[in-house]
C-alpha cells in the first residue's frame, strides 16, 4: 500500500483534532505510538467500546479498508495515487 502524502495527513489530522478538541501534535504523537487515548476520552462510551473492539480484530480492520467508501477515501487522502 503507497504511503499517505504528510500534506494530506496534516489536513485530516487537522479535521479530527478539531473535531475531538485536541491538539494536532497530541493527536499526532498519540498516534505514531499506537495509542488512541484522545480519540478515546472524547468518545462515547459506546462508541469507544466499538473502537476497541475494531482494533483488537486485524481481520475486521482488513474488512473496513477493503469496503469502497474507505478506499475512495485513501485515493482522495492520497491524491488518486
Amino acid at each position: 500500500m503507497a504511503k499517505i502524502d504528510p500534506k494530506n495527513a496534516d489536513e485530516l489530522l487537522k479535521v479530527v483534532s478539531k473535531k475531538l478538541n485536541v491538539p494536532v501534535e497530541t493527536l499526532r504523537s498519540q498516534l505514531e505510538q499506537g495509542k488512541f487515548d484522545a480519540a478515546l476520552n472524547n468518545m462515547s462510551k459506546s462508541d469507544s467500546e466499538k473502537f476497541k473492539q475494531v482494533m483488537n480484530n486485524p481481520k475486521l480492520i482488513e474488512k473496513i479498508i477493503s469496503t469502497p467508501q474507505a478506499q475512495a477515501l485513501y485515493k482522495k487522502l492520497t491524491g488518486g495515487k
